[in-house]
C-alpha cells in the first residue's frame, strides 16, 4: 500500500547557468508530495489500526526535515559565490547552503535523502520512504523514487 501527504512551501533560489529567467534571484510556492509504502496495521484497538502510518506523522516529519527548514528561505548552491556572499551580509537572513545547484531534480534528491533517513530513524523500515515529488510550478516537477 502507498500513502501520500502533500505539504506546501515558499523559497527562492536561482540556477546560475540556465539560458533563461531562472538564472535571476527569484521563487516559488513549491509543493512536496511524500509517499511511504508498507503493510496496513492490523491491530484492534489500536491507534494506528488500519494505516499505513498516520498522516499526521508522516507530516510532522516532514514539516521538521524539510519544510520549516527551506519555508521561506533562499536555497543556494555552494558554487554560486557571490549570490552566497551577498546572502550572507543580510544580517538574519534565512539561507540553506546545498551542495548541487537548487534545480527541482536536485532539491528533490535532497529532500528524498533528508527524508529517508528520518523515517528511518522514527520506524525502522516499514513503512519505507518510496518516492519524493516536488513542484515547481503547478504544471512541472521532479521525483526522486527508491
Amino acid at each position: 500500500m502507498l500513502i501520500t501527504c502533500r505539504l506546501e512551501f515558499d523559497a527562492g533560489h536561482r540556477i546560475p547557468d540556465h539560458a533563461s529567467q531562472c538564472r535571476h534571484l527569484h521563487g516559488h510556492r513549491y509543493v512536496l508530495e511524500v509517499s511511504l509504502g508498507g503493510g496496513i496495521i492490523e491491530a484492534p484497538g489500536s491507534a494506528a489500526n488500519g494505516m499505513v502510518m498516520d498522516f499526521g506523522e508522516v507530516k510532522r516529519i516532514a514539516r521538521e526535515e524539510v519544510i520549516e527548514r527551506w519555508d521561506h528561505a533562499f536555497l543556494a548552491w555552494r558554487g554560486d559565490t557571490r549570490v552566497v556572499e551577498f546572502l550572507a551580509s543580510l544580517p538574519g537572513h534565512k539561507t540553506v547552503i546545498l551542495d548541487a545547484v537548487p534545480t527541482a531534480e536536485n532539491l528533490a534528491a535532497e529532500a528524498f535523502r533528508l527524508l529517508d533517513a528520518a523515517y528511518r530513524n522514527n520506524y525502522g523500515d516499514a513503512p519505507r520512504l518510496e518516492r519524493v515529488r516536488l513542484y515547481e510550478t503547478p504544471n512541472c516537477w521532479a521525483e526522486a523514487t527508491r
